[in-house]
């Protein structure tokens, strides 16, 4: 791996109950964070093709993670998402060339199709800063019962010439969906958004 790795994070979230609603089975969101040396800290470069490899490699080693955590097969992940936060020795870039050329295709490999675009977020940020991964159905956009996210947080982490990767993979949507639109059972995944 040609990725720096400081730091791995893996934990999950789970929601037994919500406005005084059992919520059987629970819903379930896994969190994997790589917290990686940024090669381009503190200087300017115009080929950002280190980190393109280094995304596709966290896409494939996050994504994993995540689905072993939630003790699932990768088909049945339901949700996921993406986020990137960049020290201040870095830019928005960094995290850019990590995220969106190559780290979907194998965290879609982990997850089994992946039709949909992976939500994404990137921001500057310090030690102990809250990095919000959105989430969306893996399969079909549409599904808004999966419009969600969550947060990330380690307390030394992201460092000045570090950058924080985050991925985040569910085994279902929010706890008790009720704005209507296209369910996860209904979703065919051909086109991404159905």
């Amino acid at each position: 791996m040609s990725a720096d790795i400081r730091k791995l994070a893996v934990w999950i979230e789970e929601t037994h109950t919500e406005m005084g609603k059992p919520i059987s089975p629970a819903t379930r969101k896994a969190v994997a964070v790589a917290v990686i040396a940024n090669p381009f800290a503190g200087r300017y470069a115009e080929d950002l093709s280190e980190l393109i490899e280094i995304g596709a490699e966290l896409g494939g080693l996050l994504g994993q993670r995540c689905v072993a955590a939630l003790g699932i097969d990768p088909a049945q992940a339901q949700s996921y998402g993406k986020a990137a936060m960049v020290g201040e020795a870095g830019e928005l870039e960094h995290a850019a060339a990590i995220l969106h050329p190559k780290l979907g295709a194998p965290l879609r490999a982990a997850v089994e199709k992946g039709a949909a675009l992976v939500p994404s977020s990137k921001k500057m940020g310090g030690p102990g800063q809250v990095l919000d991964v959105p989430l969306g159905h893996k399969d079909a956009a549409y599904v808004r019962s999966h419009f969600d996210g969550v947060e990330v947080r380690l307390n030394d982490a992201p460092r000045a010439g570090e950058i924080m990767v985050a991925v985040a993979v569910t085994d279902s949507g929010r706890p008790l969906p009720r704005v209507g639109g296209l369910t996860h059972d209904q979703a065919e995944g051909k086109d991404g958004l159905r």
